[in-house]
């Protein structure tokens, strides 16, 4: 151990210590780079140049993930103005006729719409078209806001199966391929979701109950926030809408087929879907404004990519910070014969702690919540990462559990069910809930289906 492990450690340390107190982890990031920069280079020069060349090395190693959230939200985007994301939802609002049938709805509909959209974009639209009409036939907002976040920012985000954002990030840290990483991440999202989902409904029955013996749903319609309202008469091309929404339902059909049917996994998925969403945003943009279209498709393009940084920019100095770790990525950043730090500081922990255990795998565990604590979910997926691949010693199927645990107690943590100053603030404010309140609603099932998933992971996936 050198003294620029030490400051590796201490770092690592730090980070953990500032999302304990709910507090941004860029700056312990920022300083312990710059000195191990300082160590290892021996100049202030080198040091200097090692804060940048680390977010570099991040932008080009998540150059792919930031780009296919941001062409997703574009798409989405240009479809909206007329009215052809409305057309999407629509045949799901005649199926709510009960409280049980619209939470089921509402979670079938997030889940499916979060995988091609991510979560945030789709909190609006299902807020808007879905929330309204399961309210109505009884679902309490609550409910339906608890229905939306573990499905949408927990389920769908934590498995990230389409995008392959999450999985994508945890495999490159871990140097494992993407295509184990995503099945274990689905996996287990899929199991601590429908826990979390099915408890949820349990341990709300009697609000639930409360709510539709006193129909409360239909006195509670008229009192929506603006947000809940979609105004058509912002609309315009709505004659394209049909056509629009069936082109997106059988391109995105098609493009998960041809990911299954010719095994495309990894960048080609992302280049895959990224590429058809900016064909159907193209051919939007051309149909509704046509001339126009030549200005109107920068603007979407730019919101998009505007997006994506807002989403996931902060994640460039955490993730060059953590890519010191990496003995694979390092190099770029520091140099040849430059270690990884966290993979070394692994391999000591290895031998001490049985990687294929309970205690490793829940030592992951503890270790993803506190690092969603800083409510974004992704930030702490390079620690994660990087520390289940040193801890696996070469083993990929065990680099895969231990990182796809860290990627489910990151994500459910922090992107976020049980983290009120995360994007569950979207989930509450549309559908107009206390975010505490739903935070707390969350915890438990959450906690509970973290648990089973992990315990899965140990005695099937490793």
């Amino acid at each position: 151990m050198t003294t620029a492990h030490w400051i590796y450690a201490i770092g690592t340390v730090s980070v953990l210590v500032a999302m304990l107190f709910r507090r941004n982890v860029l700056i312990p990031c920022i300083v312990s780079t710059f000195l191990i920069g300082l160590l290892w280079k021996g100049s202030l020069v080198g040091a200097v140049t090692a804060v940048f060349n680390s977010q570099l090395t991040a932008l080009v190693e998540l150059g792919n993930i930031f780009l296919i959230i941001g062409l997703m939200f574009a798409m989405l985007k240009s479809i909206s103005v007329t009215g052809a994301d409305e057309m999407l939802v629509a045949p799901m609002k005649k199926l709510m006729t009960s409280p049980l049938i619209s939470y089921v709805v509402l979670v079938i509909a997030t889940y499916i719409i979060s995988l091609f959209f991510w979560p945030t974009p789709a909190v609006p639209l299902i807020g808007a078209l879905l929330a309204p009409a399961a309210i109505e036939a009884g679902l309490p907002p609550m409910a339906a806001a608890v229905a939306m976040a573990l499905a949408g920012q927990g389920m769908a985000l934590s498995g990230d199966m389409v995008i392959q954002g999450a999985p994508g990030l945890s495999a490159k840290a871990a140097g494992i391929p993407v295509s184990i990483m995503t099945t274990y991440g689905a996996i287990l999202s899929l199991i601590t979701g429908i826990i979390a989902i099915v408890i949820a409904y349990y341990m709300m029955r009697n609000e639930i109950k409360f709510f539709k013996r006193e129909n409360l749903g239909e006195s509670l319609i008229g009192e929506l926030k603006p947000e809940m309202k979609m105004k058509a008469e912002a609309h315009r091309g709505q004659a394209y809408a049909p056509f629009l929404m069936w082109l997106t339902v059988i391109s995105l059909i098609a493009v998960v087929y041809a990911m299954f049917r010719f095994n495309i996994t990894g960048g080609d998925a992302s280049a895959l879907l990224g590429g058809t969403a900016v064909l159907i945003m193209t051919i939007a943009t051309i149909l509704v404004d046509g001339i126009k279209s030549l200005d109107t498709i920068a603007d979407y393009l730019t919101d998009g990519v505007v997006f994506a940084f807002k989403v996931m920019g902060q994640i460039l100095p955490i993730a060059g910070f953590f890519f010191l770790g990496n003995p694979e990525v390092v190099v770029r950043i520091l140099g040849e014969g430059a270690p990884g730090f966290l993979f070394d500081m692994g391999q000591m922990l290895a031998q001490s702690i049985p990687p294929q255990g309970f205690l490793a795998a829940f030592g992951m565990l503890i270790l993803g919540i506190i690092g969603g604590l800083d409510g974004s979910g992704f930030s702490g997926l390079p620690m994660s990462g990087t520390l289940a691949g040193a801890m696996a010693g070469g083993d990929v199927k065990v680099a895969a559990a231990l990182a796809a645990i860290g990627q489910m107690s990151n994500i459910w943590s922090g992107g976020g069910t049980i983290v009120a100053w995360s994007s569950l603030i979207a989930v509450a404010g549309i559908v107009g809930v206390p975010v505490m309140d739903l935070a707390r609603k969350n915890l438990i099932p959450v906690l509970i289906g973290l648990v089973v998933s992990t315990i899965v992971a140990v005695l099937f996936l490793m």
